[in-house]
């Protein structure tokens, strides 16, 4: 009987109203819904780009132990220095002491077996080259580790602001308001510079200046996606037939109401590095000589009338910054599009 309700021969209509595609095996593991985000990605130019420019980030970072060799091994993330003069020396200048090893590629590639200082030195006789090589794992480690904190602080206080409402709701907002009342870069300079003294000249105090002020953004989107989802139907059949508000509110609600909240967080890495760099421009956290793209800037500082010769000390700093950051926010920007309802059916 199954069988002959099956339709035969040459069936137009079906094959007009219900036309059939292969689903491959990467979109049986996916899902649909993540093969499209994924596909909608990859499809765009912008965000092509961006993956390209954190995949080459993310490429130096792991190899900069062979771009760069340090020096000092057990101290990896402190610039070598050829002397000690305040004058910045040229690009491709040569190494007069503490030379580091050669890497592999530089016979090859430079046929000499000299090393010189590819991107010049800064004030203070500091590599610039190895200052940005070495920045990149400080980039990345400060990046990740405050995102991924703030996002977990904000999603936690927003979703249980939205879940229990009322004197819950009014108290927990308040806080952030107060918060987000605090100019944040200069809230965050004065709580490093306090913390500085205490915990010492590391990447310590101005991470957790960047947690303490970073996490109510996270909060207030997390929150106002979630007071829409917890009116749907299947959150009111959750909750009548006795389901804990733990596993509701972890189960149902959140992974329902969080893709917003990662396009922000995704956005928030390049945020971050940038405001850890304006920190150690200023001076506040790690120690003088520290392979940080923010402090290799800072040995510009006194140089910047004279940049019409000394232009490569902050030229190729704040060229490896803006390009950090614009793969970032354009990832950012392209899954905010994917992600958008609105768009569904256009990627």
């Amino acid at each position: 009987m199954a069988d002959s309700a099956l339709p035969t021969g040459d069936n137009t209509l079906l094959r007009e109203t219900t036309p059939l595609r292969d689903i491959s095996g990467l979109e049986r593991f996916l899902g649909p819904e993540n093969y499209r985000i994924l596909r909608g990605l990859l499809k765009t130019p912008a965000s092509i780009l961006g993956f390209i420019l954190i995949a080459l980030f993310i490429f130096i970072a792991l190899a900069a132990p062979l771009i760069a060799p340090p020096l000092t091994p057990d101290d990896p993330y402190k610039i070598p220095r050829d002397g000690f003069t305040s004058e910045p020396r040229p690009m491709m200048s040569d190494w007069t002491r503490n030379a580091p090893p050669l890497p592999f590629w530089w016979k090859p590639i430079m046929k000499t077996d000299h090393w010189v200082h590819i991107l010049g030195t800064s004030q203070g006789q500091y590599d610039v080259f190895y200052g940005i090589v070495w920045g990149t794992r400080t980039a990345f480690r400060t990046g990740f580790i405050v995102v991924i904190a703030t996002f977990l602080i904000g999603i936690i206080v927003g979703s249980v602001s939205a879940y229990y409402g009322g004197a819950v709701d009014n108290i927990i907002m308040r806080v952030v308001d107060v918060f987000l009342t605090l100019p944040f870069i200069l809230a965050a300079l004065i709580l490093a510079a306090v913390l500085t003294p205490k915990i010492g000249r590391s990447l310590i105090p101005s991470i957790i200046a960047l947690i303490t002020f970073g996490w109510m953004g996270y909060a207030r989107v997390i929150r106002s996606d979630i007071l829409s989802v917890k009116e749907r139907d299947f959150i009111m059949a959750a909750r009548v037939i006795g389901v804990k508000d733990s596993q509701i509110l972890f189960r149902h609600i959140i992974p329902n109401a969080i893709f917003p909240t990662l396009v922000l967080a995704s956005l928030g890495i390049g945020d971050v590095v940038l405001t850890f760099a304006a920190l150690s421009f200023l001076g506040i956290g790690v120690n003088v000589g520290y392979a940080d793209w923010g402090q290799v800037l800072s040995f510009a500082r006194n140089w910047i009338t004279s940049l019409n010769m000394y232009w490569y000390i902050i030229v190729w700093p704040g060229l490896t910054l803006t390009l950090f950051v614009m793969g970032w926010n354009l990832v950012g920007d392209a899954l905010r599009d994917v992600l958008d309802p609105r768009m569904r059916g256009k990627t």
